[in-house]
């Protein structure tokens, strides 16, 4: 990432389609057309897998699985496993601005279950043979999905006590058993892979690289934490002993409590990082460049106990380190990645990307404090980084402006000479655009001009997130002009 480089943020479940959410269909590729008229390099996404509690892709049931809801269903259409009636007697949402998780949850997966069930037969050496290639994750995951349909969607810890462990006798048998129900979960995944792969290299060939999000915690209700407890810090009853969080900042007076399990990081350095190896690597199977989030908690992280209600009263603890990053280095050679590194900094965080060298982010939503020099402020950049106007946890531009304090509001108004005919959005796409960072991204909504009705998420609540999306008609030959514009007047 050396050269000046620009992009547009946007997750999939955003793109315009006629199908409840942004899929792999001719929505997908008509915005990759979008960014090479805009003559941008790089589209980033947010994780791509299997959405959990809260349908957040921070909390997914498996890090190696991709999320079926992104499968198109036109392709089941042209190859026979689904008539229009099939589609047309199915509620996916009718709402073209936002998803309806719930909907999909229920059809979209009836719908999938009867193109497998009419697919099957036909693709049962094709899906083999995927499977074969894949078992490493994909066994446990298609296991862990039919077990949790056969215990009504509760997570893994409430199962009978005979089907909590992995490969146990129990387990074993089901597997035997209950081969049709496992393969459902095998197809989706051949299904979601090849559309996918087939996009990417769409991207690619049109100059288009792909930025992908991995998120360095996993939820406690997931696969990777059934088939490999020995991973976290689980107690002999296999309940996590502390969880994942952040101190009280910006977004929150108590902080954040995640909930996810805490890794045991002498377990993993012990095997080598090995899980975090294969992680890593298959994040480069589906990216060209991986942000890695939440980098800080390498170095240090905020671990609470189990069953508090805030994150408050938590306790930094040490982190692997660059002990780890030189095991993948020293496996997988030089990599393109993007270290998130938002939030309390430390020396300790400083050290890690030095010695990294991973280019690291600045928000220019946080710049204009007017006590200090912020670090956030563009005078300030080193050229490894990447700048940001806000990310998929922030305002929207416009929204940022019509909530931020008002010297700040002011301080950004004289910084970058503001005003209301260029747009005070563009203003801020300017100043990113023009700063020295090799890469600049901003959200499709700051292009748009956008409030708060299209923020993707609000930390720390519930209800309305990851909903988002774009109309078609806003993506127009004139905007794609207008940011082809901005990336050739700063030379990115």
């Amino acid at each position: 990432m050396g050269k000046r480089a620009s992009g547009i943020l946007m997750h999939i479940s955003s793109l315009p389609s006629k199908y409840g959410i942004g899929d792999f269909g001719i929505g997908a590729y008509n915005f990759v057309d979008f960014l090479s008229k805009a003559n941008q390099k790089y589209w980033q996404i947010l994780p791509l897998c299997i959405t959990g509690y809260g349908d957040s892709p921070y909390q997914s049931v498996s890090v190696f699985a991709g999320n079926p809801y992104f499968i198109n269903i036109d392709e089941f259409l042209r190859e026979g496993f689904l008539s229009k009636d099939d589609i047309l007697q199915t509620d996916l949402g009718n709402n073209q601005n936002l998803v309806d998780y719930s909907k999909l949850f229920f059809n979209k997966t009836a719908l999938l279950r009867k193109a497998y069930n009419n697919a099957k037969e036909i693709l049962e050496e094709k899906l083999l043979d995927f499977y074969d290639r894949e078992k490493e994750w994909l066994r446990g995951l298609a296991l862990y999905m039919a077990l949790k349909a056969k215990n009504s969607g509760v997570s893994w810890q409430n199962w009978p006590i005979e089907y909590r462990t992995f490969n146990s006798p129990m387990v074993m048998e089901f597997e035997k058993n209950n081969e049709d129900e496992i393969f459902f979960w095998v197809f989706t995944q051949y299904y979601f892979y090849a559309q996918w792969n087939r996009l990417k290299s769409y991207a690619n060939k049109h100059g288009i690289k792909i930025i992908g999000d991995l998120p360095i915690y996993v939820a406690e209700d997931s696969a990777d934490c059934w088939t490999n407890p020995k991973n976290f810090k689980f107690d002999e009853n296999l309940v996590p002993k502390t969880i994942a969080g952040v101190p009280p900042d910006a977004f929150s007076d108590t902080g954040q409590l995640w909930g996810n399990p805490i890794y045991d990081w002498d377990y993993l350095e012990a095997t080598g990082f090995d899980w975090w190896i294969k992680r890593i690597r298959h994040g480069f199977r589906l990216y060209d460049t991986l942000r890695i989030d939440h980098f800080r908690g390498f170095d240090a992280y905020w671990e609470v106990k189990y069953g508090d209600k805030t994150a408050v009263n938590g306790k930094w603890k040490e982190g692997p380190g660059i002990k780890l990053f030189n095991k993948v280095k020293e496996s997988l050679g030089d990599l393109d990645i993007i270290a998130e590194d938002l939030g309390v900094y430390s020396e300790g965080l400083g050290k890690l990307l030095e010695d990294t060298r991973f280019p690291n982010m600045k928000i220019l939503q946080f710049a204009f404090d007017t006590k200090g020099d912020s670090h956030f402020m563009p005078h300030n950049y080193d050229k490894n980084c990447v700048v940001y106007i806000g990310t998929h946890d922030n305002h929207p531009a416009m929204a940022w402006f019509e909530t931020a304090p008002i010297k700040e509001y002011e301080f950004a108004v004289e910084y970058f000479k503001l005003d209301e005919n260029e747009g005070l959005n563009w203003g801020l796409l300017r100043g990113a655009w023009a700063s020295p960072a090799n890469l600049a991204i901003g959200q499709l909504q700051d292009f748009l001009g956008l409030g708060e009705e299209s923020r993707m998420n609000e930390p720390s609540t519930m209800g309305k997130n990851w909903t988002w999306r774009v109309t078609e008609s806003l993506l127009t030959d004139s905007l794609a002009e207008r940011i082809a514009n901005l990336t050739s007047v700063y030379r990115r």
